[in-house]
């Protein structure tokens, strides 16, 4: 039924398979994890961007959270309105709730397809996959080993079976039945419990504890409104001791190929997360130092008195209408003085010059 996810998860494993196998060896355990690890590397790198999304989204959704609560005191009484606001107030900020959690609805069918696929190496008494086979009460050991699982052959099946972690295969997990153990017998030894549980337990420990600091990491970077948020507070306690202690607990029930996965996408995860936010943070501050540099540009000098805008408008306005005044008196035609005309030669409007030394002889004489 959900072939469309099995047969990609196989194939991007058997791809790391050979590359590893190359080097390392085919039927080598060290070839099978890397393998593990470079398929939940491959598919981190493919939600790469939804997960930047998803930081942006969810500290967008901190940033509104005043706004959020004042539509919720505004219309607590009104749900369907203060649902229309709620989305009116999404739309114009260009905010999407869907890519807050879109990166984690998209591991899940990664998660499950990588399990069934792992569980399918190893269908004897009733392992999994078995039905998808044609098979209703699970496989012989031979059946197993000689039947394809998804993109592999059985040639790779028996690679996988033969392969060995420190003396643990990797589909094998510290529950398992004695009835499935056996199907590792012909192909590497019969494994025991002692060596998966040695290689289990180590995994499940990191495993926990990753979670538990990847988690710490995300509540730090968290508003001091968003964590008293009694949703997110009771969010932040299941993401800090609840999801820790639960892969510790069901560690125990997971193939040892599940735990590498778990640990690497939390490795994978805790170092995407640093990069990630670095980055936002150091935009954030090119945003702010701009914002300051502008208001700094706009603001008066020291010791200079602070200029009104519309004063200095309409200032310059009056000095228009005053120059365009005085231009209009210089262009006009001057008449002469005491309604003489003007001198033979001379150009229009130039004014005639009296002489000085007239005005100085008749002092004299009244002297």
């Amino acid at each position: 039924m959900l072939d469309f996810i099995y047969y990609p998860v196989s194939a991007i494993l058997w791809f790391w398979h050979q590359a590893f196998g190359y080097v390392l060896g085919k039927n080598s355990g060290f070839a099978w994890a890397l393998a593990v690890v470079f398929l939940v590397f491959t598919l981190r790198l493919v939600l790469y961007k939804p997960f930047v999304k998803q930081v942006r989204t969810t500290r967008q959704m901190q940033e509104l959270q005043p706004q959020i609560k004042e539509l919720q005191k505004k219309y607590k009484n009104d749900r369907q309105q203060m649902t229309v606001e709620m989305q009116k107030l999404q739309k114009e900020h260009g905010f999407n709730p869907l890519m807050g959690c879109l990166p984690v609805l998209l591991q899940v069918p990664v998660f499950i397809g990588l399990f069934h696929v792992l569980r399918s190496f190893n269908r004897v008494g009733g392992g999994g996959g078995f039905a998808g086979f044609g098979h209703s009460g699970g496989m012989t050991a031979e059946q197993n080993a000689n039947t394809a699982n998804y993109i592999f052959s059985p040639a790779d099946v028996q690679s996988f079976l033969s392969a060995r972690l420190f003396g643990a295969p990797l589909s094998s997990f510290i529950t398992q039945p004695a009835a499935q153990l056996e199907s590792f017998a012909h192909w590497g030894g019969m494994p025991s419990k002692v060596a998966i549980a040695a290689v289990s337990i180590p995994l499940m420990i990191i495993a926990g504890l990753a979670t538990h600091f990847n988690a710490r990491a995300s509540v730090a970077r968290q508003s001091a409104e968003a964590a008293a948020n009694p949703q997110a507070a009771m969010m932040n306690k299941l993401a800090l001791y609840v999801f820790p202690l639960g892969v510790m607990v069901g560690g125990p029930f997971l193939p040892v190929a599940i735990l590498i996965y778990w640990v690497s996408n939390n490795i994978w995860t805790y170092g995407q997360q640093h990069l990630v936010f670095g980055k936002i943070e150091k935009e954030e501050e090119e945003k702010k130092k701009i914002a300051l540099e502008r208001r700094a540009q706009n603001a008066p000098k020291p010791g200079a008195k602070p200029v009104d805008v519309r004063k200095k408008q309409a200032a310059a306005k009056t000095d228009g209408v005053e120059d365009a005044v005085e231009d209009a008196k210089t262009d006009a035609p001057q008449p002469s003085q005491n309604g003489s005309k003007p001198a033979p030669g001379a150009k229009p409007g130039q004014a005639k010059k009296r002489s000085g030394n007239r005005g100085r002889a008749n002092q004299k004489r009244r002297r």
